[in-house]
């Protein structure tokens, strides 16, 4: 009996006891399909229906355009983020830590500060499409209240942390997948839509584009964590299995609901994209909304622990004597919750604009890091770094700055801003193209050569990295 109790506390759930230190080998578990359910489960919830719904919206994108954008924008991203996956089986580090070793370990500081401001939105987001839902399903809830429920459910994921989450969106592949197709099934054959919401709005390349940025850096958004959980495989796990697992897992995972979103686009007022579904779908409407906020609680989770670790990093860059417990993670994530709760409520009457323009901004400033990231790791290093080095006060082989590095990033951004048309800035080169937005993938084609070649013509010959112990 004995024995079977302690069995039983041996699987139960347990709080992540490790941070942003490397994953010892005989901690490492897990297979590389799991990436497939982690992914495709993280990306059924409502924030990704509301990202859909931008197109036919705020882009007034016809659905066929819609649709189409919303295909090339995810299948055209998700390499970028894919290939950040197959980073972590074999470093076992999260992303931003392996940063240091392209940027050196105080340079990479200004990324991970970028990247954590990244997560403490994208948490508010979640928040409010979250808390709009569940006030749906209990309008005795004040929307505030139902934010806040939100929030807390979150909090609770992201501090148990990986493991946790990786069970998390497992169930949510099948949980809120069955609300994506109860919802499909009933707009297309019990009570089909207006004819009319397949034709509203029209092609234009200016919304086209804008909806390809925002499924591309729906992607991209991911670059930077990515391998958080993938840190935990065992180094034989695969990088090419990692990479598929992670690709199918996410571009099926964010287009279903995505296109979902451009279908009921018409029928979306004041932002509010859970009243449209709730509308739309009638007598199951408690139904989808019931299977679909866990999702939103999972998604918030990702966002609360990622952040966590990009402060710990930027705390370790700071401070590199700073040996971080997992207590001071669960006191950070608190830290993000309160941040992320004040901004969601504060930003809920305006959501789906200030949705839209958070988004521009990280895509011009994500874009750099990834083009240096991956040409570094496998067109330069092929994946060989010297991972205690990431963590030594002086940046150990990688020093505290790589120049070459930061001044790629710098080209990166500036290159871009030509090509960059939004509300508050139209470039000389985008008001060529007629307001087109192009500008992420100019700065993907110009930052992936110069970074090249300026490490092959102006930085020494790579030291070879010194060998580590298993």
């Amino acid at each position: 009996m004995r024995a079977t109790l302690q069995q039983t506390a041996n699987k139960s759930p347990r709080i992540e006891q490790h941070t942003i230190y490397q994953i010892p080998l005989d901690a490492r578990h897990g297979k590389a399909r799991q990436l497939f359910t982690l992914w495709f489960g993280a990306n059924l919830n409502v924030l990704t229906v509301v990202t859909g719904a931008l197109a036919t919206t705020i882009f007034q994108q016809s659905f066929l355009s819609a649709v189409l954008a919303i295909l090339l924008g995810n299948l055209v991203g998700t390499i970028f983020m894919a290939l950040h996956a197959a980073q972590g089986p074999r470093l076992g580090v999260p992303q931003m830590i392996q940063s240091r070793g392209q940027f050196g370990a105080k340079g990479a500081g200004f990324v991970v500060a970028l990247v954590a401001f990244m997560y403490v939105g994208y948490a508010g987001t979640a928040f409010v499409t979250g808390g709009q839902s569940l006030h749906f399903i209990v309008p005795a809830l004040s929307e505030n209240v139902a934010i806040l429920a939100i929030g807390a459910i979150t909090l609770a994921g992201a501090i148990y942390g990986h493991d946790v989450i990786h069970f998390s969106t497992r169930m949510m592949t099948y949980v809120s997948g069955s609300a994506l197709l109860l919802a499909y099934v009933w707009l297309l054959f019990i009570t089909p839509i207006p004819g009319y919401f397949l034709t509203q709005g029209s092609f234009s390349a200016v919304g086209f584009f804008k909806m390809v940025s925002m499924g591309a850096l729906w992607q991209l958004g991911y670059a930077p964590y990515v391998s958080d959980y993938s840190r935990y495989l065992p180094p034989d796990s695969g990088p090419r299995q990692a990479f598929w697992a992670c690709y199918w897992g996410t571009t099926l995972g964010a287009v279903l609901p995505m296109i979902l979103g451009a279908l009921i686009g018409p029928a979306v007022a004041d932002g509010n994209v859970v009243v449209a579904i709730a509308h739309l779908t009638g007598r199951v409407s408690l139904i989808v909304m019931l299977l679909l906020v866990p999702g939103v609680a999972v998604a918030g989770a990702i966002c609360l622990y990622g952040g966590a670790l990009a402060l710990m990093t930027l705390g370790h860059t700071l401070v590199p004597r700073w040996r971080i417990s997992h207590r001071a993670r669960i006191v950070i994530a608190a830290g993000i919750f309160v941040v992320a709760l004040l901004i969601s409520v504060v930003g809920a009457k305006n959501f789906l604009p200030l949705y839209s323009h958070f988004n521009e901004l990280l895509l011009y400033l994500l874009v750099p890091w990834t083009a240096v990231n991956l040409i570094d790791y496998y067109l330069i290093r092929f994946g060989d770094y010297h991972v205690p080095s990431f963590f030594a006060a002086d940046g150990g082989i990688y020093g505290h700055y790589n120049h070459t590095a930061l001044a790629c990033y710098l080209v990166g951004i500036v290159v871009q801003i030509p090509f960059i048309a939004t509300d508050l800035y139209t470039g000389p080169c985008a008001r060529i193209l007629g307001g087109v937005d192009l500008s992420w993938m100019v700065g993907i084609a110009v930052v992936s050569p110069v970074y090249y070649f300026a490490v092959r013509s102006l930085q020494r010959p790579l030291a070879a990295v010194p060998a580590e112990k298993s």
